[in-house]
């Protein structure tokens, strides 16, 4: 009997592949270096004894031989490094400085925040004479190599980035009439990738951890680039597993509350029943818990690590208003599992929890993040909230990981435009300073006067990565690959393709297309039965004419508008 879809989909083996990467440019080098250009030939990792085409460092009493390689995009992984015939056989040692930024690069460990947390990227090792080494395990874009020994010579043959990430085709697709979008969504799509290792990552060079709530963005590009990848069960499970109930995942109330969230949505995109039941367990406690965390005043009353986001803590209102919305989601999201689960009594407790918060209705404090999720959750008018909130300075005060539902509740409030306008705005800001992966935090106040990270910052120029940030990411601690960044790739298939799942399992979709000023966009979308093909052209007399097309196993449904 040939697979179901979804079980063929599971069988389909994932692995962690290993790809190695030439230098595409020398960015900066000291001291006596011969033939340096040989570092950018493409090499194949094995030693050889000829010495004529090597790259030669030779070290003085007074000047060490270093050089800084940039290898083209953020990577996840090491470096191999292949030695030649030395007139010494003695291992020469030298210092590695794995870097996101040129700058991170150029650093020492504590200063504008350099850190080896989570993964060393900073490190001395000896090179062997005549052989091979691979080594490092981080995110990085640059590498600074310098000669420690003193009075030395080293033969480099070659030195190649070693590109460590899950063997994944990109099913989903974006492509539009507007370059900068279409780049957007790639980069977005990429920097989720690079974070599905083990587990779901935050961070491939800081935070290499689960956190639930970072992965409701990250799940929600994945379904729309892999459709279905293990590793979000696998992270899933993870955090239940650590978690015995009363406690909070990760201590943090929401993060349970996104467990909640991002369940219903992975049983939307691939309708496993047998898996949703594995969580029965835990969620009917779960949502027991959750429902008695309202006060008489049926106000939101949740313990724990009281968190939305980094650039909201501080904001004591407006994280009651994302709680006491955040609450109403989740425990919206659980009655539908619980339905579909056949838990009748622990869907109507739900039901009654939420219409005793929808009683109290927080002020939004100034807050995009609250007024994002005030909209979402219904305690909010949408077109209020963005129009009294959310448009304000337009990409102003976004975040990278709540930019995601704010550019959701622009949506909500019929703001499409205003979204993608968001969406250039600041994440392209990123893309114009250098970045091939989304970060973990950006400000629009920190462009003016700064330089890329792509180069040596200039004098009179601010360090983009060194200068900046706050709480825990200050200064070149500060991640430069994370996933909670990736919302732009979700919302852009979800709304401008405008995808939008009806059944479980993708079983029924509707196609509602909102192109703002875009003369066409086109793409695909992944299904357990497989793909669904997109297009939208903008006619001359303003109406969009789409083309779809899909397994037959999927119901579509098109509403057309103008």
């Amino acid at each position: 009997m040939p697979l179901r879809p979804l079980a063929q989909l599971k069988k389909n083996r994932e692995t962690i592949e290993r790809n190695y990467i030439t230098p595409v440019k020398i960015i900066w080098q000291r001291g006596n270096i011969k033939n340096v250009e040989k570092i950018l030939k493409p090499g194949n990792g094995q030693a050889v004894l000829p010495t004529n085409d090597l790259c030669l460092f030779k070290s003085t009493s007074n000047e060490s031989a270093a050089i800084l390689l940039d290898f083209g995009k953020e990577i996840h992984g090491g470096a191999q490094i292949v030695t030649g015939l030395m007139k010494s056989k003695v291992p020469v040692k030298v210092r590695l400085r794995f870097g996101e930024s040129v700058s991170e690069a150029m650093s020492d460990i504590d200063v504008k925040g350099a850190t080896n947390d989570h993964s060393l990227r900073d490190f001395i090792i000896e090179l062997p004479w005549l052989g091979k080494i691979e080594v490092g395990n981080t995110g990085f874009r640059f590498l600074r190599i310098d000669v420690v020994d003193t009075s030395s010579e080293l033969l480099i043959k070659e030195i190649r980035a070693i590109a460590v990430q899950r063997n994944l085709k990109y099913i989903g697709s974006f492509n539009s009439s507007d370059e900068e979008l279409n780049k957007i969504w790639k980069t977005g799509a990429y920097t989720v990738h690079l974070n599905m290792q083990e587990y779901l990552w935050d961070g491939i060079k800081r935070d290499r951890l689960v956190w639930v709530g970072d992965m409701h963005p990250e799940v929600s590009a994945i379904k729309t680039v892999f459709g279905y990848s293990e590793v979000v069960s696998k992270s899933l499970d993870l955090a239940r597993d650590i978690t015995p109930l009363p406690q909070w995942m990760n201590g943090i109330s929401t993060y349970s509350m996104w467990w909640i969230i991002i369940h219903r949505d992975w049983y939307l995109q691939n309708g496993d029943l047998t898996y949703l039941k594995q969580q029965r367990a835990y969620l009917l406690p779960l949502l027991k818990q959750l429902a008695a965390e309202i006060d008489e005043q049926n106000r939101e009353k949740l313990t724990g690590n009281r968190f939305l986001d980094w650039p909201s803590s501080k904001n004591d209102p407006a994280i009651h208003a994302g709680l006491q919305s955040m609450l109403i989601m989740a425990l919206d999201a659980g009655s539908y599992l619980c339905t579909v689960l056949g838990e009748k009594a622990a869907a109507a407790q739900s039901k009654v929890a939420i219409v005793k918060l929808k009683k109290h209705i927080p002020d939004v404090a100034a807050s995009k993040q609250a007024a994002a999720l005030l909209s979402l959750s219904g305690l909010m008018d949408a077109q209020k909230a963005n129009n009294e909130v959310l448009a304000i300075g337009g990409a102003k005060d976004f975040s990278t990981f709540f930019g995601y539902y704010m550019l959701e509740a622009k949506a909500k409030a019929g703001d499409y435009q205003g979204a993608v306008d968001a969406i250039k705005q600041y994440w392209g800001a990123m893309l114009k300073l250098g970045a091939t992966t989304f970060w973990e935090d950006f400000n629009l106040d920190w462009v003016k006067d700064a330089a890329g990270i792509d180069n040596l910052v200039p004098a009179g120029k601010k360090d983009i990565h060194g200068d900046f940030g706050a709480y825990c990411y200050i200064g070149l601690r500060h991640s430069l690959c994370h996933g909670w960044s990736a919302g732009p790739t979700a919302w852009l298939t979800n709304h401008v393709l405008g995808v939008k799942i009806m059944a479980p399992g993708c079983k029924k979709i509707q196609i509602v297309p909102h192109l703002g000023n875009l003369k066409f966009a086109e793409g695909t979308y992944p299904t357990p039965y497989g793909i669904i093909k997109i297009k939208h052209v903008l006619q001359s007399n303003g109406k969009i004419k789409t083309t779809v097309s899909g397994p037959k196993e999927v119901a579509i449904t098109y509403k057309p508008l103008s």
